[in-house]
């Protein structure tokens, strides 16, 4: 299997979820890839494989694929109803609130803005920095990061829309140059069986490693 056996979280005859590493690109962008994306590799092995939604470059986490055009179309057809997808990340400062929602509306890739809303949670609270994970009812560009930056909450090491002061230090003080953001879990019913299916991807462990030096300071 060109795609390690370890990083298949789920597969049955229909779908097939994948634990996508920071930095690699799901599908290939208009510009040249220095490394094949991972629906190039997994193609490999699955030919008729569709792409259902995808991460961002840096983010890491499950990432769920069809196995055929006729399973894709029952996906976007139900348009993801009840799918629910969790993130994890750490962001700039402590949060108060212990749970929360942003509803800012964000830039559409063409003109004008669309609805986005994010609902968090606090998991652990450290001296500057908060340890949360977020919930998108939507999938705008950025949704998440462009979210917690309006709250003054920025990710940590976000070099597009954090704190440029705060990322130098943490830098300084912990080694890391790019942001923390997972994946974490998927929940949907199945588009053929209708069966609730719950998927988790591990966590990193380079964002294990900074939660565990932060929760040691």
């Amino acid at each position: 299997m060109t795609v390690g056996a370890d990083r298949i979280l789920y597969e049955d005859e229909y779908l097939l979820a994948v634990n996508k590493l920071s930095n690699e690109l799901v599908v290939r962008g208009a510009g040249e890839v220095q490394k094949l994306p991972l629906l190039d590799f997994l193609k490999k092995e699955y030919p008729e494989l569709k792409c259902l939604h995808r991460l961002d470059f840096e983010t890491s986490g499950v990432v769920m694929f069809a196995k055929s055009a006729e399973v894709e179309k029952a996906v976007l057809e139900s348009k993801f109803k009840d799918w629910k997808k969790l993130y994890r990340t750490l962001v700039m400062g402590r949060i108060n609130r212990k749970i929360g929602a942003i509803r800012t509306p964000l830039p559409a890739r063409g003109k004008g803005t669309v609805p986005a809303t994010t609902t968090y949670r606090i998991l652990e609270k450290y001296a500057n920095s908060s340890y949360i994970e977020a919930e998108i009812e939507t999938g705008r560009h950025h949704q998440i990061r462009r979210h917690l930056a309006g709250i003054k909450h920025p990710l940590i090491l976000d070099q597009i829309y954090g704190h440029k002061q705060f990322n130098s230090v943490f830098t300084q003080e912990f080694g890391y140059k790019k942001f923390f953001l997972h994946a974490f879990s998927l929940t949907l019913p199945h588009p053929i069986t209708g069966e609730q299916i719950h998927i988790e991807a591990p966590m990193p462990k380079v964002f294990e490693a900074v939660v565990k030096k932060l929760g040691s300071l």
